[in-house]
């Protein structure tokens, strides 16, 4: 068995893992690099193995930086089945078509006002070519072994974090196994059901988002509500950069709480603005199994806000005759695309009001440069003054920091044989690595990009 990482290797995105057993090569995540030029670029560069050698793909969720890059790997010449949990695949069916209909739009963009070198500019996919790889999805369910291959066979396990998102767990007939932890959720996230409690495996592949961090205990509503009540005496609208998949959602249910609470203005008008998210939010009443909200809760929080699907609806949010105190929820949560981009150019450089940056911010990102005090921001190939309030919540985070990925890690009977510390920015991987070895002695290693291990 040998393991060699293709991403999330000194970044959170960009997961990429190529298990080879018996001659079969198997791969874990399929995600596009996000943020620094340098990462992104990869997304363009062939993969050291041919996507017609691979026989099978296993998806932990849906994240684009988990799952972007499948209609690449496909369109590259990738036929074999795709894995994943069924609230998964239903995710995947509104993320890949959007993230191509995106990516066809920036580049229609670029070409029109001309602020790129490209000559012309190319989606890496299209939305048809994302809508194409759907034929190749098998959906499983948790708990159930599948055989993989004559020698493998894997089975999905709860991970929290997101809708469907999974542990996956590997293991041959000589009863090796491997665990890939995809990211990992909150133990007491108020939303997700906490993550499996795992128990054994050789080898630990495990996220390091938070490896060097722990979140802030203080209640995520008590800011919200200091935020919102401060922007709204100004006459001011909070802007909120949110991931369409778990965070919009996770936004809403604080919104209702204190609207419901009576701790911010009930008619405060709340926009959620994201074809993507308002999609993701019908999915929550779908998948009941896989969060802590009841029915008619999960229809309450749903309904809190008013769905803007249409550019035209989009559009009316902030034009002038609509200058009053709301709340805007829109995509993308790292502000690398979508319709969050006209919102921040049409909001941003007004001292009333606030963008409210509602989780981690990878390096090289929009909303990075925000948190970094940035003066000025491009978009669309223009500079916007920042003159609106930034502000940051620490406490929103739908990955497990350190203490609570050390404590999920307490779970295991035997320690592993190596741990593999992945998907984290290189201070928090080592920090994470630090952690294990000191906690448990365990052997663990931050691998390099395309390293390569035998296991």
């Amino acid at each position: 068995m040998k393991l060699t990482f293709l991403g999330a290797t000194g970044t959170v995105t960009g997961s990429k893992y190529l298990l080879e057993d018996g001659g079969k090569k198997i791969m874990i995540d399929c995600g596009l690099f996000q943020g620094h030029k340098e990462l992104r670029l990869r997304n363009w560069k062939g993969l050291p193995v041919n996507p017609r050698d691979i026989d099978a793909l296993l998806l932990t969720h849906a994240h684009l930086d988990h799952s972007g890059y499948i209609p690449k790997l496909v369109k590259a010449g990738f036929k074999g089945p795709i894995y994943c949990s069924e609230a998964t695949f239903d995710l995947c069916k509104i993320l890949l078509p959007d993230s191509g209909h995106i990516q066809e739009e920036d580049a229609e963009r670029a070409n029109r006002y001309h602020y790129t070198k490209h000559k012309p500019a190319l989606p890496l996919y299209n939305e048809k070519e994302a809508r194409d790889t759907f034929q190749y999805f098998k959906p499983v369910d948790f708990g159930q072994p599948c055989k993989l291959t004559e020698e493998l066979e894997f089975t999905l396990h709860r991970a929290g974090h997101i809708l469907g998102a999974a542990f996956v767990r590997i293991s041959d007939t000589g009863g090796t196994s491997i665990l890939f932890s995809g990211d990992i959720g909150r133990l007491n996230d108020p939303v997700m059901k906490a993550p499996a409690k795992i128990q054994d495996a050789d080898y630990l592949v495990v996220e390091s988002t938070y490896g060097d961090r722990l979140h802030d205990k203080d209640d995520p509503t008590e800011d919200i509500e200091r935020i919102v009540n401060e922007t709204a005496a100004r006459g001011g609208t909070v802007v909120i950069p949110a991931f369409a998949v778990g965070r919009a959602q996770a936004i809403m249910f604080y919104i209702h709480k204190l609207k419901t609470e009576g701790r911010i203005p009930s008619s405060l008008p709340v926009f959620l603005d994201s074809p993507m998210a308002i999609s993701a939010s019908d999915l929550l009443c779908k998948h009941l199994n896989d969060h802590r909200m009841p029915h008619d809760l999960c229809m309450d929080v749903c309904g809190i806000a008013t769905y803007t699907r249409k550019v035209e609806k989009s559009k009316a949010i902030y034009n002038k005759n609509n200058n009053m105190p709301k709340i805007i929820i829109s995509a993308s949560g790292m502000a690398t695309g979508g319709r969050v981009l006209h919102h921040l150019k049409h909001y941003i450089g007004d001292e009333r009001n606030t963008v409210l940056l509602a989780g981690f911010q990878a390096g090289g990102t929009r909303g990075d440069r925000l948190a970094r005090g940035e003066k000025e921001i491009k978009i669309h190939g223009q500079m916007f003054p920042v003159k609106a309030q930034i502000e940051k919540l620490d406490n929103m985070s739908a990955h497990a920091d350190y203490g609570e990925i050390l404590n999920w890690m307490e779970n295991f009977n035997n320690p592993p044989r190596k741990v593999f510390v992945v998907h984290g920015e290189a201070s928090a991987a080592q920090s994470m690595k630090d952690r294990i070895e000191k906690k448990f002695g365990w052997q663990a290693d931050v691998p390099e990009y395309a390293q390569t291990e035998e296991l």
